[in-house]
């Protein structure tokens, strides 16, 4: 962590790229398990603290980024979706999968936004919510909302721990 921010100074240049992939990568399913929530803070403080990025900047990164990994993992799920219904782990699990499937389109809104906000669940609610074949239109308007939520809480938790390090 402490070469990429020694690097991030030395190449301020690279400032925006650092926050828009480390958004859209923590939100994309299967690298979303690896890339947390805490790197992308981290790198937000870092950035705002050294005056690299306001903080307008940052979240508007943060903001496109997340929304390109949420909406990639959505479309993935329902392009999977018919294949995946027929898959053999889909077979063996099917009552679970009927269930969440269930809660998805009865609480969809829901289970967007925590799935936005809980870092575990972050890169794998899109899919999932994909595969069920929730509404489209739906989906883009509540991820848009819960995006917009989860921004903000990064902007406050930006703002509130680069003041405890300022002067």
């Amino acid at each position: 962590m402490d070469a990429f921010l020694e690097w991030i100074t030395n190449n301020p240049s690279y400032a925006h790229y650092s926050v828009l992939g480390l958004a859209c990568f923590e939100a994309l399913i299967g690298i979303g398990l690896f890339i947390s929530g805490a790197l992308l803070l981290s790198v937000a403080i870092f950035l705002y603290a050294q005056q690299l990025l306001s903080i307008e900047v940052i979240l508007a990164l943060a903001f496109t980024g997340a929304v390109i990994g949420d909406q990639s993992g959505f479309w993935i799920g329902r392009w999977i979706g018919p294949a995946f219904h027929t898959s053999q782990f889909a077979t063996r699990y099917r009552r679970h999968i009927d269930r969440t499937e269930t809660l998805i389109r009865r609480y969809g809104w829901g289970a967007i936004l925590v799935g936005r906000i809980i870092p575990a669940i972050r890169s794998i609610v899109p899919l999932v919510t994909g595969i069920s074949e929730y509404s489209a239109l739906k989906y883009i308007i509540f991820d848009l909302l819960a995006v917009g939520i989860w921004t903000t809480l990064l902007g406050l938790a930006v703002i509130g721990t680069s003041s405890l390090f300022a002067g």
